[in-house]
């Protein structure tokens, strides 16, 4: 058991390490070419962040281990938004950009919904995860054209938060940033396949299903690099940053990962039915719920980062419960389904209302 826990700590290590190697080499290639600061904050960096879960997700789905890429992938997007910034913001209130409020934010939640829908049916099938691939390629697209209408403002702290992944004199070094690129997939693959491989022996060890790892060890792991990105854009005040790239790594994980996942798994993805009843809905609604926090005055205090930070406690426990079989389990789960979190979108819409009648004002 010891020497599964610790190949885990290995493949953690490697995947953050491929996933920093990765984004710098990506991030100066493109600078090279002449793209843009914001397209490569918006695109290469955040995406890059998601690097492990796609590593992840990509080598469980061809191996088989299905509860595994997708428990990654919903399990990660909870834990992004749920424990990273509830976490930053107890560091500092974060400010929302209104490009995040108007744009990023409803992206976010319509690709929550329609992955929601897409499982309806107890599986992504290849046509679905082509779909949100396609999808995925629009949207990128979609932000390259808008960014040539920012403001400076916003190029400029996209540039600024690049220019840390490229040291001065770093220009014109391509052959580098390709063996970087080359190097730091090759650590995902490795990273990927060492983290998966432990975690299923562990699963089997302890009679925990797969997907339970999946929803927590696998998914808190693979989120070190949007953890370790948005606490340091906090504390050196890139607060925009530090939002921007929780809900840019979900729509990623989303779009991205999910959809590639199922293009190269052997057959379709099933979606187990407690997935589909408890973690799906629970990722969609803290997707939801983001609107009306982000809205109102524009700021995450610290009070709903103390919300989401206590959310997050409230499903691990019912992780454990469900792990450990309680019988309280379900009657936990529906008090979160139907008390806690329709009591809290309440709550948040009636936020949202006193703002925007205030704002009428």
């Amino acid at each position: 058991m010891l020497t599964q826990v610790l190949w885990i700590g290995v493949g953690l290590v490697l995947l953050v390490a491929g996933a920093d190697m990765l984004v710098r080499g990506a991030s100066r290639l493109a600078l090279s070419f002449g793209i843009s600061p914001l397209v490569v904050g918006l695109t290469v960096v955040a995406f890059g962040t998601s690097a492990p879960e796609m590593a992840v997700s990509v080598g469980a789905a061809q191996a088989g281990n299905v509860d595994i890429a997708i428990g990654n992938v919903v399990g990660s997007n909870i834990f992004n938004v749920l424990f990273i910034l509830g976490a930053a913001t107890l560091i500092a209130p974060l400010v929302v950009n209104a490009q995040l409020i108007r744009q990023e934010v409803p992206v976010m939640i319509a690709a929550s919904l329609l992955v929601f829908l897409l499982c309806a049916d107890g599986g992504i099938s290849r046509v679905d995860g082509a779909v949100l691939f396609a999808l995925l390629i629009a949207y990128t697209a979609f932000l390259v054209v808008q960014s040539r209408r920012q403001t400076s403002a916003t190029q400029a702290e996209y540039a600024e938060a690049v220019e840390e992944a490229v040291e001065p004199g770093d220009a014109g070094h391509g052959l580098r940033d390709v063996g970087l690129v080359v190097g730091g997939l090759a650590l995902l693959v490795l990273g990927a396949q060492t983290l998966v491989g432990a975690a299923v022996t562990i699963a089997a060890l302890l009679g925990v299903p797969e997907l339970i790892v999946g929803l927590t060890i696998v998914a808190a792991g693979t989120s070190l690099p949007e953890v370790a990105t948005s606490i340091m854009a906090t504390i050196r005040g890139e607060r925009d940053i530090a939002v921007g790239n929780v809900v840019g790594s979900n729509t990623f994980n989303i779009l991205g990962v999910l959809g590639v996942s199922s293009l190269v798994a052997p057959g379709e993805l099933p979606v187990t039915p407690s997935v589909l009843a408890f973690d799906l809905p629970v990722m969609t609604v803290v997707a939801v719920a983001c609107l009306p926090v982000f809205f109102t005055g524009r700021t995450i205090a610290r009070w709903e980062g103390v919300v989401f930070l206590g959310y997050y406690v409230a499903y691990t426990a019912y992780l454990i419960l469900a792990t450990q079989r309680h019988e309280a389990t379900e009657a936990f789960a529906d008090a979160m389904l139907w008390f806690v979190l329709p009591i809290t979108l309440l709550t948040l819409a009636a936020s949202l209302a006193g703002e925007l009648k205030a704002r009428r004002r």
